[in-house]
This record gives structure tokens, sequence and C-alpha cells, in this order.
């Protein structure tokens, strides 16, 4: 069902009331934004996106290393204290033609140091120079390589097309298309792209109430990672994808978001197939608002959420992974 979600999958749905003390900051935030709202971004953006993403408030507690795992270059978040059999995998966001992941540390951090685990981002290849299916390619082959470098229980996390690259690794982990001996214990997303058909009905009904994405826009930058490739297909698309054997899912998507639809319908699915997922829908915040953390509340919230959530699967010791 398109633009809500059935009485059933609402089980699974946390709505969040807007707290007082977030109200202002997220009005500064639509103010700062929108000279820049709906406006056609190419790759001379990426310094941009990437000061915007470093800007994220640093965590004291955390350093970070160059690595390349499975080929695919990027750094680890590493905590003072960490197991050596664990570790998170977290895709980065900028809708495949932006980001990277030394820009990305920052917010890594906080989910890393919440969840007591190291985490990996690698820098896989971004459009146009390097289109579908180079990104799937590259975030397969590092999270093989975490497990011929003795990691046995990975998590993943990503956030916006990040989201959509955990998801739909996930799904292939799930039917048994990795050959691998880590075991995938459970995947948390921040406002995931699961339909790049973009044909959510919160493009529409959520169209002023983004303070950054337009539908037109955003549709450029999915046709210079798409070019020609089905937009329905199940590697591009998650929500599109087989879901029954997926781990458990944890998503979190601000209300004002056009990309809120992208969220729910997935969560409608993945319900629908059996699979453990919640969703926690933020009043009043737009996308990309965890990296507001030190200034939102949402955004703490938000996050200690997905540390809870992947430290207890983590820690588990049953199947959680047919493969």
């Amino acid at each position: 069902m398109q633009g809500s979600p059935t009485d059933a999958s609402m089980d699974f749905v946390v709505v969040h009331p807007l707290d007082p003390e977030d109200a202002p900051i997220t009005v500064a935030i639509r103010a700062m934004t929108s000279s820049s709202k709906g406006v056609a971004r190419g790759i001379e953006a990426r310094g941009q996106f990437d000061a915007f993403m470093e800007s994220v408030m640093p965590r004291e507690d955390v350093k970070c290393e160059a690595d390349t795992i499975g080929g695919v270059p990027g750094f680890w978040v590493h905590l003072a204290s960490e197991r050596s059999g664990e570790a998170i995998l977290h895709l980065h966001g900028g809708w495949f033609n932006f980001g990277s992941a030394i820009a990305y540390r920052h917010l890594v951090g906080h989910i890393a140091a919440r969840v007591g685990a190291r985490a990996f981002i690698p820098d896989y290849r971004l459009a146009p120079e390097h289109p579908f299916p180079a990104a799937t390619d590259d975030v397969l082959a590092c999270y093989q390589g975490l497990a011929e470098r003795g990691v046995h229980r990975i998590a993943l996390t990503g956030d916006s097309a990040g989201g959509n690259l955990a998801l739909g690794l996930a799904s292939r982990i799930s039917v048994g298309a990795v050959s691998t001996s880590a075991t995938l214990v459970g995947v948390a997303v921040l406002s995931p792209v699961t339909d790049l058909t973009l044909s959510s009905a919160t493009y529409q009904t959520r169209a002023d109430a983004d303070p950054l994405f337009t539908r037109s826009q955003v549709a450029d930058l999915v046709h210079s990672y798409l070019g020609g490739v089905d937009p329905k297909s199940p590697l591009a698309s998650p929500l599109h994808g087989r879901l029954a054997s997926m781990p458990s899912v944890r998503i979190h998507v601000g209300d004002d978001e056009v990309l809120l639809d992208d969220s729910r319908r997935y969560l409608e699915r993945a319900v629908g197939v059996g699979v453990d997922a919640k969703l926690d829908v933020w009043i009043g915040m737009p996308h990309g608002f965890v990296g507001s953390i030190g200034r939102l509340k949402a955004a703490a919230q938000a996050l200690d959420s997905v540390g809870i959530f992947l430290s207890d699967r983590l820690c588990a010791r049953e199947p959680v992974n047919p493969s």
C-alpha cells in the first residue's frame, strides 16, 4: 500500500513527537538550507558535501585509521577497547554521487561508541564515473573482506543511499548468494532510499515539508547512478528485493522527508514476510537529522536506539542468519 502503512504494519512503527527544544533548531536548519533546496548538484559539490559531514560533532574517545578491506579503501573508526571478531560496516550516504569515508568518520564514531564495536567505512565507487553496480560490488567485496580478516559477526549500518546499499547487501547475504564465514547479525539504516523508481507518495505529500530535496533533483542523481538499468532491479531497489530471510532490521526516518514512504513501504513488505523489522518516525525532523548530534535531542535519541539494538545483536549468540 503506497502513501501510508497498513494497520498491521503500524504495530511496528514508533512515532516520536517533536521535542519543544528541537523545534527552533529545525527552523534554523530550514532557513539555512532554503536557498539550496532542489538545486541540481554535480560532482563539483562533493567537497561541499564532505565539508558538511566533517562538521558533525566529533567524539574524543575514537580514532580513525586508513585501511583497505576486500580491495576497497576506507577508514576504520576504532574504540579504546574492542573485540576483534566483531565489526560494523557503515555505508555512507550521498545519493550514490557524493560522500567519502573520511568525511563520515565523526558520525560513524557516534554509532561505533554506542554499539561498542569498531566500524569500517568503505570508499565505494561513486557515480557518474562508476555507475551501478560498482557500489554494490564494492560493499559486497568489503563484507567478504571483513570475514577474511577474521571478523565473524558483522552489523550493517547506512544512511540514505548507504541505507539502500546496506539493505541490498543484507538481502544478498540472507538468500545465500554470498559465500562467507561471517554472520550478519542485524541492519540499522537511517532514511534509506529503498525505491529508485521514485514512486513513493511522499515525494508529493512531503514536497513542501522537506527542506532539502525535490523529486526532480534526486531523479537526476538516480539517473546518474543507474543509467539505463531498470530501477526495479532488486539490487538497485531493496524494496523490490527478496526480504523473507532478512536479519533484524531497524529504520529511523524524519517525518519531514520526501523519503518517508521509502521507509514505510519497506517496513510493510518486511513485516509482511515475517522479518523482525521496526520503524521509528521522528516528527519535524529533516533528512540527515542524526548529523546534528549535540544540537538535536532527537539525533542523540535515534543514535542511542541504534546503539542498543546493534549491541544486543552483536552480543547475541543464537543463529540469526541462515548463511
